[in-house]
């Protein structure tokens, strides 16, 4: 019976593409559980590629599939690599210019979306590509841009939050409306 009620729970749920890492320190791994448990508690169901999505194309083509049998897409930018990039003034010795960089794929994922139309909300880790294309912030209509700050910030603290609860219900609100308009039938029969 348990079974059968998590079919029906999955199937009354609206499919969200859920764009992020595979390899997570214990602390974002925690992060993570806990944002799809927000999603899943707000009636979204949050897919992947590879976990729960899988097909046998090429990545491009998996993520434009993803992309097209979603109705939101939510990308978390954790802290992948450190880099230290020297600059040099003239006359002046090479300064270390330090920087946290996420996955290659959170650039190409949140595009895509953004090019079908998907409403788009984007989670950065504190200090992760500040600077680097979407994940600067500011950037419209892109800018639905929400940090958490992984070194002062608690888990519980960062859902906690107004500002996170304010940004989620209304992304959340927008999924919905695309799920309607999408899947709205054309034909409307007088009652």
């Amino acid at each position: 019976m348990a079974g059968l009620e998590k079919c029906v729970d999955r199937a009354f749920r609206i499919p969200i593409f859920l764009s992020t890492t595979g390899t997570l320190n214990n602390l974002q791994q925690s992060f993570l559980n806990r944002l799809i448990l927000e999603i899943e508690d707000a009636l979204l169901f949050p897919r992947t590629l590879p976990d729960s999505e899988q097909y046998p194309e090429t990545v491009l083509t998996n993520i434009r599939r993803l992309v097209l049998s979603s109705y939101g897409l939510l990308a978390i930018d954790f802290r992948r690599f450190f880099v230290q990039v020297l600059k040099t003034n003239a006359g002046q010795p090479p300064a270390a210019n330090p920087f946290w960089q996420g996955s290659v794929f959170l650039q190409i994922e949140p595009s895509m979306a953004f090019q079908f139309g998907l409403p788009i909300l984007l989670v950065r880790e504190k200090g992760t590509d500040v600077n680097n294309g979407l994940w600067q912030g500011g950037v419209a209509p892109l800018n639905i841009l929400v940090e958490w700050d992984s070194d002062n910030q608690s888990i519980d603290q960062f859902f906690g939050s107004v500002q996170w609860r304010e940004v989620f219900a209304n992304w959340a609100a927008e999924v919905r409306a695309n799920y309607y308009i999408r899947t709205e039938p054309l034909i409307r029969f007088p009652t």
